[in-house]
């Protein structure tokens, strides 16, 4: 009653292998493009239309469909709500958490307004997956990691103080040596946020243990450059 039957059997089949090689080759890409105004259109309660044509786009061979999809997929959790985004959502967005570097990067710069419509106990399930985005296909990729820096100091908020010592703090020392200065001045804010972290929330041992360690590992760093790094640290606190 939304929308012409029709028109969406029409939007359906334009992820049909068939169609890609008589009309054109990007037409599952504009598919994918389209999808979260189709579903907005639809409403979650008609989620069901459009379930199987979402995952078929999220597996195209294509990685610019994959892609397409990763940079939305915030939007269209919000969308559907908590439930179907556990139960419809979260499995794809796992699925490109392991995909390429082009795809990873679209999870990556909407990680924070997805994690955040997760429920608590769901949403610790990733802490241990966020060091993952460190690693990249390509290490000259220096975006990805200051992207990953930024969206860090966003996602403290989602975890109390004990699980960001315990995961992210390690990230965040890995980022502060990093060998691209861009990535390293956006780290010493999240440093300098999970200190903030810290004491906001009492959790007074835990910034203790970590300044000692900043003062161990940079200011009493061998090589000058890590004795610069707790100096602009300090600058940045």
């Amino acid at each position: 009653d939304i929308i012409p039957q029709p028109l969406l059997d029409q939007y359906l089949s334009m992820t049909d292998p068939a169609r890609a090689q008589t009309v054109d080759t990007e037409i599952a890409k504009h598919c994918a493009y389209s999808l979260p105004g189709v579903a907005l259109t639809l409403g979650r309660q008609n989620w069901h239309c459009l379930k199987d044509t979402y995952e078929t786009l999220a597996s195209d061979v294509q990685w610019k469909v994959r892609r397409t999809l990763a940079f939305s997929i915030h939007e269209l959790a919000v969308i559907l709500g908590d439930q179907l985004t556990a139960a419809d959502l979260v499995p794809i967005f796992n699925g490109f958490l392991k995909d390429l570097d082009e795809v990873r990067i679209g999870v990556l710069k909407h990680l924070y307004d997805f994690l955040k419509l997760l429920h608590a106990d769901k949403r610790r399930e990733y802490l241990y997956q966020l060091q993952e985005f460190v690693v990249t296909d390509n290490s000259r990729n220096w975006r990805f990691r200051y992207e990953l820096a930024e969206q860090l100091i966003l996602i403290l908020e989602l975890y109390n103080p004990n699980d960001v010592y315990d995961y992210l703090r390690h990230i965040a020392l890995t980022l502060c040596s990093d060998k691209v200065s861009e990535v390293r001045w956006i780290s010493f804010k999240l440093v300098v946020a999970i200190l903030q972290k810290f004491y906001a929330n009492s959790a007074n041992t835990l910034g203790l243990n970590f300044i000692n360690e900043l003062v161990v590992r940079f200011r009493h760093c061998s090589k000058w450059v890590g004795r610069q790094a707790f100096a602009f640290i300090c600058q940045v606190g």
